[in-house]
């Protein structure tokens, strides 16, 4: 990893944070691309993990693109109308799908403005918390370009149709009270006590049984394309898996014995 993107790791809570302060954390650079996937990828793979956080360094949680690189054609948005569409599919739309599935509970602790691609980062996290001085827009028209990066799928799930066009609409940001207010996120805290809030939170998803979660999660995911029948009949099958597993063994002797329950994921 590159200090684009700092990782650390403790009681399984894995913390990211966006390492880009002096240009708001953009999210378009291609080694910055590679790190955020990488990250998934190992979030995925590494079973001790338990609950992430993403944030920004800084007083900005993402800008979204990089709007020097914009103005100079570089990176992705060098070339052509299909030099650029292949460079968003093999850039950005990557970070998207990458947080959107990736199998652990995220929260976006959101320190700052989240812009464009920025924005719609938070919104493929699972949970937001907001600091007060959190600002969210959806303001792609405001530079002359659409949301590439999903935002058009994942912000009416959000906030709904209605609100969601107002956003996109006008690219007039909304402050972390209207988010709040809008279900955006689920909760706001003075700018000192965002982490604490973020790591509270995720201390208390870790607490559960690690396997139960991401499938909990998966659940979740596929519920928003699929048919109540083919969510039954998934959720049957993980059930079935689930009940076999010495963590759910634990947890109903934990519940009945009125104690903590302790898991290893087995």
């Amino acid at each position: 990893m590159t200090d684009k993107l700092l990782i650390t790791q403790e009681d399984g809570i894995a913390t990211l944070t966006l390492n880009m302060p002096d240009l708001r954390n953009p999210i378009t650079d291609t080694d910055v691309v590679e790190e955020i996937c990488a990250a998934m990828d190992w979030l995925n793979s590494d079973q001790s993990i338990r609950c992430a956080i993403l944030t920004g360094a800084g007083k900005a949680f993402s800008s979204g693109g990089n709007l020097k690189h914009m103005r100079d054609k570089e990176g992705i948005f060098n070339g052509d109308a299909i030099a650029v569409r292949n460079s968003y599919r093999a850039g950005i739309q990557r970070v998207a799908k990458a947080v959107w599935s990736v199998e652990v509970p995220m929260i976006a602790a959101v320190n700052g403005p989240a812009y464009g691609a920025g924005c719609d980062l938070t919104l493929f996290c699972d949970i937001r918390i907001a600091s007060e001085t959190a600002v969210f827009a959806e303001n792609f028209v405001n530079v002359g370009i659409v949301s590439g990066d999903g935002g058009s799928w994942i912000l009416p799930r959000q906030v709904g149709l209605s609100r969601a066009a107002e956003m996109a609409f006008t690219a007039d940001p909304i402050d972390a009270e209207t988010a709040l207010a809008w279900g955006l996120v689920s909760q706001i805290t003075p700018p000192e006590g965002l982490m604490d809030a973020a790591m509270n939170m995720a201390k208390r998803i870790a607490r559960n049984p690690p396997r139960q979660l991401r499938l909990t999660k998966r659940l979740m995911r596929e519920g928003t394309n699929s048919t109540l029948d083919q969510v039954l009949e998934l959720s049957a099958a993980y059930q079935g898996a689930a009940h076999q597993t010495q963590d759910h063994a634990e947890a109903v002797s934990a519940l009945l014995e009125r104690r903590e329950g302790k898991f290893n994921g087995t």
